[in-house]
């Protein structure tokens, strides 16, 4: 896809949610629809909804296999149920989207991009600009409800600075010209050993390709990198660590292939670049650049940098334990995983999934 076109990729996933979820009376399979792919809260998302998202998001030219393709659709469905249950909770808070936000976000979606491009790329995916503007409504609803319930929540106070800085201090003495940086890793082959919270995979080059780019629109959308590599990174030495690699000195960088020493040699911190060799892909953050010597909490991007650590890490665990309970609380029955589950993962005759025809 031309690289001008990725930046509405997220949008159009966004876009692909807009009819998932419908009102029934209740969750019980009676009153389910044979449509119904997942229900939540008595809210039905269909088969329709899921097979469009994946339709409107789906590389062509790439072609998957049978289990590969049900992946992404479980996948997805797993990402509507989130996103209805955040939607839901909107609605509770009477948390509201002005008519502003959403055209600057529009504009922003659109911009660098050519008209003709961009409506052509609306067409190959079966989207309106009407059901673009809602996708786009939805994703910034269901931001603004983890701003509220998580990222308001987080306080890193004086003392916490000052007791991170006493028990790291060593890290505070720069020895050599450093840059800290930060990975997000897609390997094109199955690994050994999967360490990210979702435990994805990509197992093919196309899948590494088609998962590089779900990952750079939702860093372009605002998510949080440490956020992101920890639940797809597959690294699985940084991975938990939310994609931390520490400083790594100049002289160490200057031995490494030249595509990463291009991604962090001389970039701002908040730099992100793309690095691919032999099929596999790697998301560079530079988050700080830093000469040699001594650092103490009188200088305030020490201060700023362990503050935005803390409040990282925090924002981390709170963010999953949000999210955790909000599924476990919500009435949730996947009718789609249950039936790949009853079937040991066969993918055929999928309208079986359905719960009319259990």
């Amino acid at each position: 896809m031309n690289r001008t076109l990725i930046i509405i990729v997220g949008v159009l996933v966004a876009s692909a949610f807009t009819t998932a979820c419908r009102g029934t009376s209740d969750n019980r399979a009676a009153n389910v629809s044979e449509n119904a792919w997942a229900v939540v809260d008595g809210r039905e998302i269909t088969r329709d909804a899921v097979e469009n998202a994946y339709r409107r998001t789906r590389d062509a030219s790439k072609p998957l296999s049978d289990e590969e393709t049900m992946t992404a659709k479980l996948s997805l469905l797993n990402d509507l149920i989130v996103q209805d249950i955040l939607l839901a909770k909107a609605r509770e808070l009477k948390i509201e989207l002005a008519d502003k936000e959403l055209d600057t976000a529009y504009d922003e979606a659109r911009k660098n991009i050519p008209e003709d491009a961009f409506q052509q790329e609306l067409r190959q995916r079966g989207l309106t600009v009407a059901e673009m503007r809602e996708g786009l409504r939805r994703e910034l609803l269901t931001q603004k409800v983890i701003d509220r319930e998580v990222g308001s929540k987080i306080n890193v106070t004086d003392q916490d600075v000052t007791d991170f800085f006493n028990a790291n201090r060593a890290q505070f003495n720069v020895a050599e010209e450093s840059y800290h940086i930060a990975q997000i890793a897609v390997t094109p082959g199955r690994d050994a050993q999967v360490a990210n919270r979702t435990g994805d995979d990509a197992t093919t080059r196309e899948a590494a390709e088609a998962k590089i780019r779900m990952l750079l629109e939702r860093l372009k959308g605002g998510a949080p990198f440490r956020q992101i590599a920890a639940d797809y990174s597959e690294d699985p030495e940084s991975a938990p660590r939310g994609g931390d690699l520490g400083f790594i000195p100049v002289s160490r960088l200057r031995q490494t292939p030249q595509e990463l020493r291009n991604a962090v040699l001389g970039k701002k911190p908040g730099a992100v670049s793309v690095v691919s060799v032999g099929g596999a892909y790697t998301i560079v953050l530079v988050v700080a650049h830093e000469p040699a010597g001594q650092r103490d909490l009188s200088m305030p991007a020490v201060r700023e940098r362990i503050t935005q650590t803390l409040r990282g890490r925090k924002e981390q665990l709170l963010r999953a334990a949000y999210l955790t309970a909000a599924r476990s609380d919500a009435q949730v029955v996947n009718y789609l995983a249950r039936r790949l589950v009853q079937s040991q993962g066969k993918v055929l005759n999928l309208e079986l999934a359905s719960p009319g025809r259990r």
